[in-house]
């Protein structure tokens, strides 16, 4: 078993998590995703037990009641999302590290449990503008739904110095250098 420690990454909707994180476990193998689990629909080309555990709200909130998660939360109304147990484990069983991308309250939350063993990155796109024309070019949101995600990145920008490390997406291949050399020092250590 290895030292069970835990990578944390999270961000506003559109700061470019989710290519830093595909970047980043590209570069590092010990690292495995561990896939969260949520009741919204799926987007195109994403797959149920890989990208991630889709569940209708029934089946999430029993899974809530049993104790299922590490962490759990209603990010927008209606829709919940949550790391699972088993994932945690399964990944720490395979001799890997556990990287967890989700929301920042979540990664809080993840960061109390387990202090001493997790490191908490936050990613931050370098201006609320481009924030916006982001999540604008993603094509997926409706005038509502923008509108949520801003005022949730503007909270959310509060409670960044919280984290262990914050990383500016304003250059992917920067950005994705410092992740990397963030990460690798922690997990050697």
């Amino acid at each position: 078993m290895n030292s069970e420690k835990i990578i944390v990454i999270t961000a506003p909707s559109g700061s470019g998590k989710t290519t830093l994180v595909k970047r980043l476990l590209g570069e590092m193998p010990n690292l495995q995703f561990s896939i969260s689990a949520c009741t919204r629909q799926p987007r195109p080309g994403e797959v149920h037990g890989k990208d991630y555990y889709f569940y209708d709200e029934d089946t999430f909130r029993k899974l809530i009641a049993d104790d299922a998660f590490v962490e759990w939360e209603m990010v927008y109304t209606g829709k919940y999302y949550g790391t699972l147990r088993t994932e945690m484990n399964r990944i720490w069983e395979s001799g890997n590290t556990p990287l967890v991308d989700i929301d920042v309250m979540g990664a809080l939350v993840v960061r109390d449990k387990y202090p001493d063993r997790c490191l908490t990155i936050f990613i931050e796109a370098p201006s609320m503008e481009e924030l916006r024309r982001r999540l604008i070019a993603r094509g997926t949101e409706t005038p509502q739904t923008l509108e949520e995600r801003i005022n949730k990145a503007t909270h959310e920008l509060t409670v960044a110095p919280n984290f262990d490390k914050i990383i500016i997406n304003d250059d992917l291949d920067r950005a994705t250098e410092e992740l990397v050399k963030t990460v690798r020092s922690f997990i050697e250590k």
